[in-house]
């Protein structure tokens, strides 16, 4: 005859640091309008604690454009998906903006050499 375990004594469900940092490059890329041509996509590095993600997002973005506005947009959209998709808290986001693509400049610019 088997007994029945009560939930809190049935163990715990532990989210990879990298399976948050998915969510979180992912909720980016909703977030912004579209990833500039020839940028690459948002990338998201996360510590977690406990319940909580500490999240930072590193992106390029169009220019001109309200960096400001899409950067809050980015902070608000990651935090959201991280705490109805893994069950986290996210008391921070830093957004890091690697580096703007102007329109203007697109025809001629050969890139950064890294």
């Amino acid at each position: 005859m088997a007994t029945q375990v009560a939930p809190a004594e049935r163990g715990a469900t532990r989210i990879a640091d990298r399976v948050v940092a998915k969510i979180a490059a992912y909720a980016a890329r909703e977030a912004l309008d579209a990833v500039p041509e020839d940028g690459a996509p948002p990338h998201a590095t996360v510590t977690v604690h406990h319940d909580t993600a500490r999240v930072r997002i590193s992106l390029e973005l169009d220019y001109p454009a309200d960096i400001g506005a899409q950067c809050g947009a980015v902070r608000h959209q990651v935090a959201e998906r991280v705490r109805t998709l893994a069950g986290m808290e996210v008391p921070e986001v830093a957004v890091q903006v690697e580096r703007l693509h102007s329109a203007q400049t697109r025809g001629t610019d050969r890139g950064r050499i890294r």
